[in-house]
């Protein structure tokens, strides 16, 4: 009896990569949605201090616990891994300049907002800073490079470019696009554009613009 060699095609592989990325960018995602709760966490040094303890002492229990398992030596890695993140954590920060930045300017949450160019200037790296009144695109010296009115915007969509993801905003007179490079393009084009979206819901302007057309 002959046995034929299973052959994994190039195309079952890309499928498994893809995967492999979804599930990892799916992770990655769910962090950065959470990370308004994590950034409190690290302000309060009680609570920061309290969960790098129960951090370490999970990870030696993953580490002591298992080894008498054929397979330990594999939670026992993890293990490790906790405990020595527990060590190497940074301590407590109270404010950051991002949340100084947010707070003088009445922002209630910042994403990133990938590469603007502003008119004929160079293109930046930006920081979304959105409130309920407007959204504030500023640069790496938190300066403002363009600023938007939400009760204005008309327009708002993401899309593919190649390899980039472009959030399109549109505003009276006046349009931005932001351009996502990288691997996790189109879920931080997603988080920018969902980010909006809520605030969008919460001006009183764009709730009475939205019920008077019915919607």
């Amino acid at each position: 009896m002959s046995t034929t060699p299973t052959t994994i095609t190039s195309d079952e592989e890309e499928s498994a990569l893809l995967r492999v990325r979804d599930f990892f960018g799916a992770w990655f995602f769910l962090v950065v949605r959470r990370s308004p709760r994590l950034l409190r966490l690290h302000r309060n040094p009680k609570s920061w201090a309290l969960f790098r303890i129960a951090l370490g002492i999970c990870g030696a229990a993953l580490v002591v616990l298992p080894l008498g398992l054929w397979n330990g030596w594999i939670t026992a890695i993890f293990g490790m891994f906790f405990f020595v993140a527990s060590i190497l954590l940074p301590p407590a920060q109270l404010e950051s300049d991002t949340d100084r930045r947010a707070r003088e300017l009445g922002a209630q949450t910042v994403v990133s907002g990938g590469i603007y160019q502003p008119g004929n200037g160079p293109a930046a790296e930006v920081q979304l800073f959105i409130s309920t009144l407007h959204v504030w695109a500023l640069g790496e010296q938190f300066e403002p490079l363009v600023v938007i009115n939400t009760a204005e915007i008309s327009s708002l969509l993401i899309e593919p470019d190649e390899d980039n993801w472009i959030l399109r905003l549109r505003w009276a007179d006046h349009k931005a696009e932001f351009a996502f490079e990288g691997f996790f393009a189109e879920r931080f084009a997603r988080l920018a554009e969902d980010s909006i979206r809520a605030v969008l819901q919460e001006n009183p302007v764009v709730r009475a613009r939205a019920l008077a057309a019915g919607v």
